[in-house]
């Protein structure tokens, strides 16, 4: 097997403004991995939060790919990384994650089966994908809501943890005016106190918000599932469940958990944790950071088990470079087409690493 990379920008269509930092763009690195004449994709997103810049990411993948070049087959290389050998112990999730998807777009494309097939599911899965609004102006955050019910998004996903709470306040109930019928979900990336959030949620409840996602600042799931247990609305964690560990302690205590692939290492990694949550009264919610189709398509693959799709990072780009997920009327679709099913928009050159 042979592995080369890639790297693009991927600019928003305008500056998402979290509780933590505000972001317009962020780069993409592709890893290719081609086998008696075919090539499968996965993608890696630079994250200032995770620790992983442009450099980072091109010297890791291509360290996997050396490690790649040493199995006879792409389906010995993902045997491999199933069983944890494959591309290293201290390899971060996101990597694993680039990894895994490269080759099971492979492995699917060499057996002519799509990936969903490739997993056990019968239809290509499909659910309606939450649609993320920045920390803006309520006037702004109003129009946003309006065009996107038009658009046929019934989940609508408001950012808060501005430096005033009644800032939240005054943009969810906005949001909620402009599109009376949307469910509504809230995250503020962990930036409420305890107290904070106890007087907070209430309010938001009042507004029809659906669930909130990680109201504390990670580092105390006790906390949390404190929280959650004399909250008057579901509490989704996110940055408090990286990976199958920490999910372990949180089953049962919260009532959801966002489950990222590139947090927690790709789409077999995803799959043991829903199995872990099936039965605990914890559901799950699907995650994404901001990506190409490329990068959302593994996770679209899983998209009928969790209650909350939130996958929709790659709607957020001024340009998309791969197509295939659709999207843009608040659905997201696995293709029946071999592999991850998604198709670059123009040709893409790849570059041996």
């Amino acid at each position: 097997m042979k592995a080369g990379q890639r790297t693009v920008r991927l600019d928003l269509t305008e500056p998402l403004r979290i509780s933590r930092s505000t972001m317009s763009a962020r780069d993409a690195v592709w890893l290719s991995i081609e086998h008696e004449g075919v090539t499968g994709h996965g993608e890696a997103v630079t994250s200032v939060y995770y620790g992983l810049d442009t450099s980072t990411l091109g010297r890791l993948l291509a360290d996997a790919g050396t490690e790649l070049a040493r199995f006879p087959e792409p389906e010995s290389a993902l045997d491999a990384l199933r069983a944890g050998a494959l591309p290293g112990g201290d390899t971060p999730p996101a990597v694993t994650a680039a990894v895994e998807a490269a080759l099971l777009d492979l492995v699917g494309k060499r057996a002519g089966s799509s990936v969903h097939r490739l997993l056990g599911a019968v239809r290509p899965p499909a659910a309606a994908t939450a649609r993320t609004i920045g920390i803006t102006s309520p006037d702004h955050a109003a129009a946003q809501a309006r065009s996107l019910a038009a658009s046929g998004f019934e989940v609508i996903k408001a950012k808060a943890g501005a430096p005033h709470p009644e800032d939240d306040v005054q943009r969810v109930r906005a949001i909620r005016d402009a599109a009376p019928r949307a469910r509504l979900l809230l995250d503020p990336n962990g930036a409420w106190t305890t107290a904070q959030a106890r007087t907070l949620l209430p309010r938001f409840a009042e507004l029809g918000v659906e669930a909130v996602e990680q109201p504390l600042a990670p580092g105390d799931p006790a906390a949390l599932g404190a929280l959650a247990e004399r909250s008057p609305l579901p509490v989704i964690a996110d940055e408090d469940a990286v990976d199958l560990a920490d999910v372990r302690r949180l089953a049962g205590r919260v009532h959801g958990v966002n489950v990222k692939l590139a947090k927690c290492g790709g789409v077999h990694a995803a799959l043991r944790i829903a199995e872990l949550l099936d039965g605990s009264g914890t559901e799950l919610m699907l995650g994404c950071l901001t990506a190409s189709s490329l990068g959302l398509a593994p996770a679209v693959q899983l998209a009928d088990r969790a209650r909350w799709a939130d996958l929709d990072g790659h709607l957020l780009l001024a340009h998309d470079p791969w197509t295939g997920i659709g999207g843009h009327n608040g659905r997201v679709q696995a293709s029946e087409r071999p592999g991850l099913g998604v198709e670059p928009r123009e040709v893409l050159r790849e570059d041996v690493a």
